[in-house]
């Protein structure tokens, strides 16, 4: 998943000023009523709520009473309401379909909000009325008072406030130069991923993709300009998945070069000297705060607390990894050495060709006969949705007359088990231009007791759109990852806190995937399974013996996600471990990789990392800085929450019922550690069952 983080700007508005159309009648609140604002809206919308905002936060510093929870912290949370609204949809827009008048309200918009977030972060006079409050009416605060006041105060002194006057004003010019470059990350890495596709001139390439793969290949050259028949779009990732089928070993060569190369200066595009800028403040900005380094600075606010605890984890599982991806390496390259000769030499364009081959012969089993029975579509409804409703009663109707921002998109009302609206629930699932890589899930308003405010969600994927009348089929990882997005979605719908800063998923970035992580396991559950997994022609439930087999091979030759997954991760923390001089050139940024993956003991070519530096969005243009583990470290705590479902019982609404109670309403308004333990009964996670889980 990949969630907006970027802002921590709080929110509600007090003054009048005219605004662009936002709702209309009849639509839920907060729900955009996007047949009536226009593209153009956006800008002077964000501009005149930015206006609006210094207003609030003028009031709030003008303020001559004595500084109290109530006139300052409270005010706070309530100020900001107009440009929270805009900036929710605004920043949607701008990973789900940047136009070219939404990038450019993007480009225009984002210095103004950096410089706003600086002059509230960095404002004497409102920080000095925050800090009185906490130091004198904290701890007479109870529940979310007081959680509320904590996370504010702690907001600004991790920005900066506490800093002299000449390093407050470096910080200032940090975040701004930060701001400009990962706007710059932004527009880059989509045309370069765009630029990358693999043109193809004859149909006899394509030998090995299905029918509706070609035609597919064939609708993405249409839409990219026709420089040939077919063309092969590359995903956000390292592996490419249509690699397990084409026979064509020299077209698996050019679209896996072209994965690997998109933004690293093979080509016209190249984002090493953005990540080396981007690395070097970040460095600097954590010595200004005294850490000794950025992954320092991050790793302070969360679950894992520091670096030790991280790479203790990481190191325990690299060495048990490590002999059982050495093992799956050398079967496949025998497997392949059957067909090819004795001389032949695996590379990594071609693992997943004969892993797919391999797994068909000792399973008898290939995509092309289980996609049938995923339909993307009974997949959302009779599984994602359906889980939903068995494990916390909820259900979904979908709703033809709230207007969305493009028509592949469909709404959801969702309904809590006493019938009563809980949520709306946006569902944006085909991969276009306009659109970045990955999936995830975000708010266009969050869940809010203050404001009264239901939670409007979304979740966003590239799944390639069957051609007109055709049924969109998808894999078992795609279907895996509908129920992961899903999770995140269910932690913004089912929060149920008063105050909308420590709602939904506002919480550690450690933590965060847990919810999302687990949900995933309802998708296996032989009921759940059983209620999505039909033929989409026949309408029959998948085959006893093919669903053994499916099953079965979920866990096959799992060493490959996992060393992915932990070689981006040890790319990430490598990274932000520099100081400012240890930084290295752009030049040298590819090398440095290298290098970092020896030093820990995962170079491996067969392997590469998920996401090579180059092209590793979570980490330069998202908010996974020094924190991309956290997929590694909540997959242990979503395995301990599975284990603890199934002793109770999965689908238990009792079940269901304490993990919503304990867990996912509970937003920030709480420890997450003890979140953890209350649903658990656990004082600390137990990662010695992770590799079972992993089929390892």
């Amino acid at each position: 998943m990949d969630m907006n983080f970027k802002r921590t700007l709080m929110t509600m508005s007090i003054a009048a000023v005219m605004l662009p159309t936002f709702a209309a009648d009849g639509l839920p609140k907060g729900a955009p009523d996007f047949s009536k604002i226009k593209e153009t809206d956006y800008l002077p919308a964000i501009e005149k709520a930015i206006k609006l905002k210094r207003q609030e936060i003028n009031k709030i510093v003008s303020n001559k009473q004595k500084p109290t929870f109530k006139n300052t912290i409270l005010a706070l949370e309530k100020s900001g309401l107009e440009l929270d609204k805009w900036l929710n949809v605004a920043e949607g827009l701008a990973s789900a379909h940047k136009t070219p008048a939404i990038a450019e309200a993007e480009k225009k918009s984002t210095p103004l909000l950096t410089e706003l977030e600086n002059e509230i972060s960095f404002n004497k006079a409102l920080f000095k009325r925050v800090k009185y409050v906490y130091d004198n009416e904290y701890k007479n605060l109870k529940g979310e008072d007081k959680r509320l006041t904590e996370v504010v105060y702690k907001g600004f002194v991790r920005s900066g406030a506490l800093l002299d006057d000449a390093k407050m004003e470096r910080m200032m010019q940090i975040n701004m130069r930060i701001s400009e470059l990962q706007q710059q990350w932004g527009d880059m890495l989509p045309a370069a991923t765009n630029n990358a596709v693999v043109w193809v001139y004859s149909k006899d390439e394509l030998k090995g993709l299905s029918d509706a793969d070609i035609a597919q290949c064939k609708k993405d050259a249409e839409t990219r300009g026709g420089k040939a028949p077919y063309a092969i779009v590359i995903v956000n990732t390292t592996q490419q998945a249509i690699l397990s089928s084409l026979e064509n070993r020299d077209l698996r060569r050019r679209v896996f070069e072209a994965s690997r190369h998109r933004a690293d200066g093979s080509d016209q595009y190249n984002t090493f000297p953005l990540v080396v800028e981007i690395a070097k403040l970040r460095a600097e900005k954590a010595e200004l705060m005294g850490y000794k380094n950025y992954a320092s600075y991050s790793l302070e606010r969360t679950m894992a607390k520091n670096s030790d605890n991280v790479y203790k984890f990481l190191k325990q599982l690299i060495a048990e990894y490590t002999p059982k991806a050495q093992a799956e390496t050398k079967a496949i390259e025998e497997f392949a050495r059957k067909e090819m000769g004795p001389n032949f030499k695996l590379q990594p364009y071609d693992r997943f060709y004969y892993s797919a081959k391999m797994k068909q012969e000792m399973l008898n089993l290939s995509d092309d006969e289980v996609k049938p029975y995923f339909n993307i579509d009974s997949v959302i409804v009779n599984g994602v949705f359906y889980a939903a409703h068995r494990v916390y009663g909820l259900n979904f109707v979908q709703r033809k007359d709230v207007p969305t921002y493009h028509p592949d998109m469909k709404v959801f009302e969702v309904r809590d088990k006493n019938g009563k609206m809980l949520a709306l629930f946006y569902s944006d699932p085909y991969r276009r231009p306009t659109k970045r890589g990955g999936a995830w899930m975000s708010a266009f308003a969050k869940q809010s007791g203050l404001r009264q405010q239901l939670p409007i969600i979304y979740n966003v994927t590239n799944y390639a759109k069957a051609p007109e009348g055709q049924p969109t089929l998808i894999t078992w990882d795609e279907v895996t990852t509908l129920f992961h997005e899903f999770g995140h979605a269910l932690h913004g719908m089912l929060s149920n806190c008063y105050y909308n800063t420590l709602s939904g998923t506002a919480v550690a970035r450690d933590f965060v995937e847990m919810p999302s992580q687990f949900n995933e396991s309802f998708a296996s559950i032989p009921e759940i399974f059983d209620h999505y997994a039909k033929h989409t022609v026949t309408g029959e439930p998948m085959p006893a013996d093919l669903k053994e087999k499916m099953l079965k091979s979920i866990n096959f030759q799992t060493a490959y996600a996992l060393g992915e997954n932990l070689a981006a991760t040890c790319l990430d923390l490598a990274w932000h471990h520099l100081s400012v001089n240890e930084i290295p050139t752009a030049d040298d940024a590819a090398q440095f990789e290298i290098d970092a993956l020896k030093k820990i003991g995962l170079y491996d070519t067969q392997i590469p990392p998920r996401y090579s530096t180059s092209y590793f969005n979570h980490v330069w243009g998202g908010g996974y800085a020094a924190g991309y583990y956290s997929y590694l470290w909540t997959e242990v705590l979503a395995c301990n929450v599975a284990d603890t479902f199934e002793k109770l019982g999965a689908l238990k609404p009792e079940t269901g019922d304490a993990f919503r109670m304990k867990v996912l309403s509970r937003g920030n308004t709480k420890d997450q550690m003890e979140m953890f333990t209350d649903f658990t009964g656990m004082k600390n996670p137990d990662a010695s069952g992770f590799l079972k889980y992993r089929g390892l």
